[in-house]
């Protein structure tokens, strides 16, 4: 069942990011990964918000959350108690934000552990320009964009990596195909009727990139995917048009595998 059944009375075309501030509650090192933790613990807030778009999400094969990673606002793997530390939720159906809301302001106990890492939540920054990483926007803004980049670049703050079409192997670089034509379906996926795009056989080229590879740690499960920037150029104006497009939706979204988990955290190099 999808969320996008359970709650017809509020707005689905919104796009929103939300920043959940936290402090370390000992001394200590960062857990290196928490991806799996940090969405288990974001559907905990949304089970306790409304149950059923908990399960929803859970058995959702096209997810509405896209999640960083935990980040230390000092920047430091090694941390004293008190420090800053967050990750980012990205909201791809404007319905989740009510129970996600709703469950965080019902959670009692602020404090709760990621990866065996005490933390306590500090509050959550929703507002734009109470933080970079928030944002919102909607399918349509997106959609009515007044400029159009043949020529832009990506930035994948988070190791990225890509399911083959035909299901046997994962493909590491970000070809144009393989980025847009990820994006592209997951746009398709939750954006009104209206303003879905149809099919592309995507022509655009890569003119520069910095990429190195980066391991991952999801569990038991090591997972590798690249970080860094590729510049695109598009020399076909109407996909050079909706590249534009989802290279904005990126930001919300992510792009590729386990974008819910910590990978695939992208931004448009503007």
């Amino acid at each position: 069942m999808e969320p996008a059944v359970l709650l017809p009375h509020l707005k689905s075309a919104t796009l929103q990011t939300l920043v959940i501030n936290l402090g370390a509650a000992e001394s200590g090192d960062l857990p290196s990964s928490c991806g799996r933790a940090i969405h288990a613990q974001v559907l905990e807030w949304f089970r306790r918000g409304d149950p059923k778009v908990s399960e929803a999400i859970h058995e959702s094969q096209n997810s509405p959350l896209s999640l960083s990673g935990l980040i230390s606002r000092c920047q430091k793997a090694k941390v004293l108690a008190g420090d800053d530390c967050y990750f980012r939720v990205g909201l791809l159906d404007g319905r989740l934000i009510e129970p996600l809301l709703k469950g965080l302001d019902e959670t009692e106990d602020v404090s709760f552990s990621l990866a065996k890492f005490p933390f306590v939540l500090k509050g959550i920054s929703a507002l734009p320009g109470a933080d970079a990483w928030v944002k919102t926007s909607d399918y349509a803004l997106l959609a009515e964009l007044p400029i159009v980049l043949n020529d832009l670049t990506l930035k994948f703050l988070s190791p990225t990596s890509f399911k083959l079409n035909t299901g046997q192997g994962i493909q590491l670089f970000p070809s144009p195909e393989a980025v847009f034509g990820n994006i592209h379906r997951r746009w398709n996926a939750f954006a009104p009727e209206e303003l879905k795009f149809p099919k592309i056989q995507w022509s655009g080229l890569v003119s520069d990139y910095d990429l190195k590879t980066e391991k991952v740690r999801l569990e038991n499960a090591v997972e590798r995917g690249v970080i860094g920037w590729v510049r695109y150029l598009f020399p076909d104006p109407e996909q050079a048009r909706v590249a534009t497009i989802l290279s904005h939706f990126a930001f919300f979204s992510g792009v590729g595998r386990k974008t819910a988990m910590g990978m695939g955290q992208v931004m448009l190099d503007e």
